[in-house]
């Protein structure tokens, strides 16, 4: 299968990590839960982990490959505040002023 598009996430936040199987059918998130998140990777996706943060998202079909990139931010989607949580690569997060003292 020759990749097409690639969809690059980030994983932000102390102690959140992503893993594969070595068949990389199923993706492991510890995203600060009490349990570790396990994703079924769709057959014409790809997935590819980078140590430690980065999660990469390839194939040729555009609407797989973002709406499987789109569940796998939505396990943590970033926070307001702190910005923790999964972002994609290339998107910019506003963030919120915390209490004023």
């Amino acid at each position: 299968m020759e990749a097409k598009l690639f969809c690059f996430l980030e994983i932000i936040g102390v102690g959140y990590k992503a893993s594969t199987n070595p068949q990389g059918s199923i993706l492991y998130l510890k995203l600060g839960f009490s349990h570790e998140i396990r994703l079924q990777v769709t057959s014409s996706v790809r997935v590819f982990c980078f140590k430690p943060n980065p999660i990469c998202c390839t194939g040729i079909d555009h609407q797989k490959v973002t709406q499987f990139a789109a569940s796998v931010k939505s396990c943590k989607p970033p926070e307001v505040y702190k910005g923790k949580g999964i972002q994609y690569r290339n998107e910019i997060l506003h963030k919120k002023q915390g209490k004023k003292k």
